[in-house]
């Protein structure tokens, strides 16, 4: 029995697949693929004769039953999962219904969208002096967050932050960043990122709620905030001539 791959489409972009992704979906003979997240150009992958199920209106155990079968049948199964499968991609419990069906899976990561916004940005998340620390989470919705992880409490790091699935929640999650962060914090709000209609919004904290609404964004967005987003921060130690590691002796520049 072949696997059932559960793959990264990545970002958006249909160049932004791994080559193991890409060369995955050309070998499929069934793609389940998340419809409304996943941009009909990364689908130019599958073959022509390939099954296809856009996973929009399907439950979790039909998505399951789909891909048991197929891998039952013989046949190489794909999940395409957006951005990277281990992050809101709900792939433990669909791990679960195929172990206890006896079919095995391989997971294939992709490119995060949080990735390809700070590509997009061109800022760093972990600038020396600024920030070491990236934070993703999401404020809690109709899935609950654990309150030692509430936004609030997160916020008092002061930490970068990359928000998903929040963005039609804006009010609120302006109010849960004002707990940690200063009213002129930097902040980036990323709209379908490397989509063909991609925006970017640049606003201060302060000013999140007015920007997001002015705009009309509702949904598949990213929320950065954090002075990494403006801060110069300092040099990296690690290419300072005065400073030798295991690889270069301080002075040998």
């Amino acid at each position: 029995m072949k696997p059932v791959y559960i793959v990264g489409a990545g970002p958006g972009d249909p160049e932004l697949i791994t080559v193991k992704g890409a060369r995955l979906l050309g070998e499929a003979d069934v793609v389940v693929y998340a419809g409304s997240l996943i941009p009909p150009a990364v689908l130019r992958y599958v073959r022509p004769e390939a099954e296809r199920h856009n996973s929009a209106t399907l439950t979790r155990q039909e998505i399951a039953g789909i891909l048991i079968g197929a891998a039952r049948a013989g046949k190489l199964a794909v999940r395409l999962s957006s951005g990277d499968p281990s992050l809101y991609g709900a792939i433990a419990e669909l791990m679960a219904d195929l172990e206890a069906a006896g079919v095995p899976c391989e997971v294939v990561p992709g490119v995060s969208s949080f990735l390809a916004a700070a590509a997009r940005l061109k800022k760093e998340f972990t600038v020396p002096g600024v920030s070491q620390t990236l934070i993703l989470s999401r404020l809690a919705g109709r899935t609950p967050v654990p309150e030692a992880e509430s936004l609030a409490a997160l916020a008092r790091h002061r930490a970068s932050l990359c928000l998903f699935l929040s963005v039609h929640l804006i009010e609120e999650v302006a109010a849960a960043l004002a707990a940690g962060y200063p009213p002129e914090t930097p902040v980036a709000v990323v709209e379908k990122v490397t989509w063909p209609e991609e925006r970017i919004i640049h606003c201060r904290l302060s000013e999140l709620p007015a920007a997001v609404r002015g705009a009309g964004i509702t949904r598949t967005a990213l929320v950065l905030v954090g002075d990494f987003l403006e801060a110069a921060g300092e040099p990296s130690r690690l290419y300072d001539p005065n400073f030798s590691h295991g690889y270069r002796k301080r002075g040998d520049a």
